[in-house]
Order: C-alpha cells, then sequence, then structure tokens
C-alpha cells in the first residue's frame, strides 16, 4: 500500500479537544498527508491541528458538504480518506478501508459502525434513525450499503470528480451514497470501529432536526436516481386518498342515499392525478433506464478507445531508430 498517494481529509468545527489525536492517529500509521478543511471555529481548532502536523485550511463557508468539497482542491493524490475530526473513529482502520481501492475491487468504500458499534457510542434514537434511513435508503435507492451515514469512508480520486456534489451540511454522506448509485460508483462496504465521543467534546450534529434533512434529501434525490419510487409514492397516496373519498360518498349514497356531488369530484380528480403521477414515474424510469446504457456504452467505447490509442503509443517506442520508409517509386 502506497501510502504516499493517500490524503487524510478531515472536515473540523470546534474540534480542538480531538483532533490533535486524531492527526497523531493518522500519522503514527503512516499516513503523513492530513489535510483538516476548517469551518471557522471558534477555538482552537486551527492551531491545535497545525501543531500535530496536518495542513490547515478554513472554509469559504460552513458545512461539512462544504468542506469535502473545497478539499478537493487542495488534494492531488489518488485516493482520499475522508473522516471525521471527533475521535470516534480508529485511525487503524483506514488500512482496510484503503484495501479495495488499492486492489481494484471498488472506487468508493463506506466504513461500516453498525457491525462492531460499542454499546456506549450511539443512543438508542441514533441508533433508529440510522436503522431507519438505511431502510429507507435500501428502499428508495435499491443498495444496501450498511451505513450510508458513516463519517470513514475511503475514495479514489477519480470517482470523487464524477459525482457533481452539492450538499452543504450533514446530508454529504447521504449523497456520497446516492451519487454512487447513480452514477454506477463501485462501492464496497467494510465494517470498522466506533467509539463513544470523548466527553469533552460537544457533538454537532441534532438527532431531530439533522435527521429529518437527511430523510428529505434521501427522498428528493430519488427524482433523478428513482423516479417510479418518487412519482409512484404520491401517485399512490393519491389513489388511495381518493379511493377512501369516493366510498364514503358511495356508502352515504347507497346507505342515506346522501349525495356527495363535490366529494365526488374530488375522489375523481384524486384518483386520476395518481394515475398520471404514476405513469409519469414509470415513463421517467424508462428514460433513465435508456440514459444509464448510453452513457454506459460510451464509457465502453472510450476505455477501449483509451487503450487502442495506448497500444499503438507503445508499438511506435518500440520501432527501431533510424528505421525510414522507402519510397519504391524512387
Amino acid at each position: 500500500m502506497a501510502l504516499d498517494d493517500v490524503c487524510v481529509l478531515i472536515p473540523t468545527f470546534n474540534e480542538a479537544p480531538t483532533i490533535g489525536s486524531v492527526v497523531d492517529g493518522f500519522i503514527d500509521q503512516g499516513y503523513t498527508n492530513v489535510l483538516v478543511i476548517d469551518g471557522g471555529s471558534t477555538d482552537d481548532t486551527q492551531a491545535v491541528a497545525a501543531a500535530h502536523g496536518a495542513r490547515v485550511i478554513e472554509q469559504r463557508r460552513s458545512g461539512k458538504g462544504q468542506a469535502v468539497r473545497e478539499g478537493l482542491e487542495y488534494i492531488d493524490t489518488e485516493y482520499i480518506v475522508l473522516v471525521d475530526g471527533d475521535s470516534t473513529y480508529d485511525p487503524a482502520d483506514a488500512d482496510q478501508l484503503l484495501e479495495p481501492l488499492f486492489e481494484g475491487r471498488a472506487d468508493h468504500v463506506i466504513g461500516n459502525r453498525l457491525v462492531q458499534l460499542d454499546d456506549e457510542a450511539m443512543s438508542r434514537l441514533n441508533r433508529f434513525g440510522n436503522q431507519l434511513i438505511n431502510s429507507a435508503f435500501t428502499m428508495i435507492h435499491g443498495r444496501d450499503f450498511g451505513d450510508i451515514l458513516s463519517g470513514y469512508r475511503a475514495f479514489a480520486r477519480d470517482s470523487l470528480d464524477q459525482l457533481q456534489l452539492s450538499a452543504d451540511g450533514f446530508t454529504i454522506e447521504t449523497e456520497l451514497a446516492v451519487a454512487s448509485v447513480k452514477h454506477q460508483i463501485p462501492t464496497a462496504v467494510v465494517p470498522i470501529e466506533y467509539t463513544p465521543r470523548p466527553s469533552e467534546s460537544e457533538t454537532n450534529l441534532d438527532p431531530i432536526r439533522d435527521g429529518g434533512r437527511i430523510i428529505h434529501a434521501l427522498y428528493s434525490m430519488a427524482r433523478r436516481n428513482n423516479p417510479l419510487f418518487y412519482f409512484g409514492s404520491v401517485g399512490g397516496l393519491s389513489i388511495l386518498f381518493g379511493i377512501s373519498i369516493g366510498a364514503f360518498v358511495g356508502y352515504d349514497w347507497f346507505i342515506h342515499h346522501v349525495s356527495h356531488e363535490a366529494l365526488a369530484v374530488v375522489s375523481a380528480f384524486a384518483i386520476l392525478l395518481g394515475v398520471q403521477l404514476f405513469m409519469f414515474g414509470v415513463l421517467s424510469d424508462m428514460v433513465i433506464a435508456v440514459n444509464r446504457e448510453h452513457t454506459r456504452q460510451v464509457q465502453a467505447l472510450a476505455t477501449q478507445l483509451q487503450e487502442e490509442s495506448s497500444d499503438t503509443t507503445e508499438e511506435t517506442s518500440e520501432t527501431p531508430e533510424g528505421t525510414q520508409t522507402i519510397d519504391a517509386g524512387n
């Protein structure tokens, strides 16, 4: 494993009590290229990180997602390890995160915290939220990544350049997972250790507020990745609502001989709207499937042309010096 080809990227905000030990941990493991992207901490995070041997850059704008995007501007290595600065992740696990990348089995590796989770590392509310979000991701996007909210990941730099990230805050992990499915990035999952956050360090994550944002982001991203679910779910609810209203109208008409013309119109409209949304989802899904197949074919053709060009270059370089083409007519 060529650790010189790896940059450890650590987004931070007020992590002074822990960032020093995190940087030391990676340097002790042989990862000397450590980049801290700080979101304008009001404590000594930047000074502590620099004193322990990290490069420190202050973000132009706040947010973890913004930190990841800005960090890429300062990284020129082939591989990137992304990790939180709160000392809940073990630097020794970086080797197994990078192994699938070095072996060519994946371009994106997610560290699964939930396999070896310390009993005190995560509250019951957070565990339930993680399970709910992971189940929603699997249902909506059709892949089981085990722990899409993990803050410990490794990437091949080229794969990150394909993703076109836009999330600013804690939804960045969700966007990374969804974008990997959308762009068919080979993704592996490895178990990692997750330990309790040190008592002197305060979390920047609000379980309710940020959990709601993540669920909303999951559903919103389905519009471009799984439109059948996105439009079909709304259409299904509309049809169910229309049928419920229609059942009430029918019951009142046959039992009490009371007519509800307005409700009947609402029922019919809801059912028609639901059917139209469902059909729109089916058509959108077909369009996306065709587009993905065309993209796959173009990428395969580009790879083939690149290989042929490389072979031609090698053959040209092997031609003996001094060889001349002789015109038979002269």
